[in-house]
């Protein structure tokens, strides 16, 4: 490693998704000067940094699902004694549903600041491309593996009514996407992205019943982002008409004028004014 900063400092790389292009100059800059760049998979980082010409001086280690537990408070002592450590998974930014969590926090609480070179993202990429809203959407990250399990998660998802973005797994996706279906309706509008960035990037947007008869048809292969359409807002239910008039009564009884009160209630109950006059004075 190099000379010692004065401080210690996390930086997260958010890593190019397939093609090597869309790394910035920042995260070139931090690869050629880190003490330690901590990567999920070394040999992957290796290449990457040979296409993009740059030379890594720091040391490389391993930083995967397997080891993280038992990095986390070694590269911790590297960061209070003063080095500078540089995050970088497979793809996209560390932390979502990647490396990261425990090592950020484990600088953060002992007081060393993190900092991250921003880059792709397959959550928003995909999210972007599905051509489905975007102004509100939610993180699923990867369901749960057992069938079981990946259906309760999914009945608790079913009345989400932002645009639901998850990971999925190939040889799991057919089966995702059936339990999908049968939850949240065959004609729910949705978006299978693929491979993106990569080559053979492909985004199949169908209503979910059919993207499980895709899918099933033949397992599609690569990294699958997933984007599902929200639930449509729940109509609420409209009271029977001894409640609104109850309503109206109450109302009156507290010193609104009937016509105010007509008005209050049919403003509460998403009801037109005509609605409630209709039913008081039948």
């Amino acid at each position: 490693m190099g000379e010692m900063s004065e401080l210690g400092r996390l930086i997260l790389l958010g890593a190019p998704l397939g093609n090597p292009a869309d790394a910035s100059a920042r995260f070139r800059e931090v690869l050629a000067t880190a003490d330690v760049v901590a990567a999920e998979d070394t040999r992957r980082l290796t290449r990457l940094a040979r296409d993009l010409a740059v030379t890594v001086p720091g040391r490389i280690v391993s930083y995967f699902e397997g080891n993280e537990e038992r990095r986390t408070p070694e590269l911790a002592e590297v960061l209070t004694a003063g080095y500078v450590v540089a995050l970088v998974t497979d793809g996209g930014m560390p932390s979502v549903s990647d490396p990261g969590y425990r090592l950020v926090r484990a600088a953060l609480d002992a007081g060393v600041p993190v900092t991250a070179a921003p880059g792709p993202s397959a959550v928003t990429t995909a999210l972007a491309l599905s051509g489905l809203p975007s102004d509100r959407f939610c993180f699923e990250g990867f369901l749960p593996r057992s069938p079981g399990a990946r259906r309760s998660r999914l009945r608790a998802l079913a009345a989400e009514e932002r645009t639901l973005v998850l990971f999925e797994a190939p040889h799991r996706i057919a089966a995702a996407l059936a339990d999908l279906a049968a939850t949240f309706g065959h004609d729910r509008p949705a978006a299978l992205c693929r491979e993106l960035t990569k080559t053979y990037e492909e985004v199949v947007r169908r209503p979910l019943g059919e993207l499980a008869e895709w899918a099933a048809e033949g397992e599609p292969r690569g990294e699958i982002t997933l984007v599902v359409a929200g639930a449509p807002p729940a109509a609420a239910a409209r009271p029977d008409d001894d409640t609104l008039r109850a309503a109206v009564a109450e109302r009156e009884s507290a010193g609104l004028s009937r016509r105010d009160a007509i008005t209050e209630v049919a403003t509460e109950y998403g009801l037109r004014r005509r609605e409630v006059y209709g039913v008081v004075h039948s």
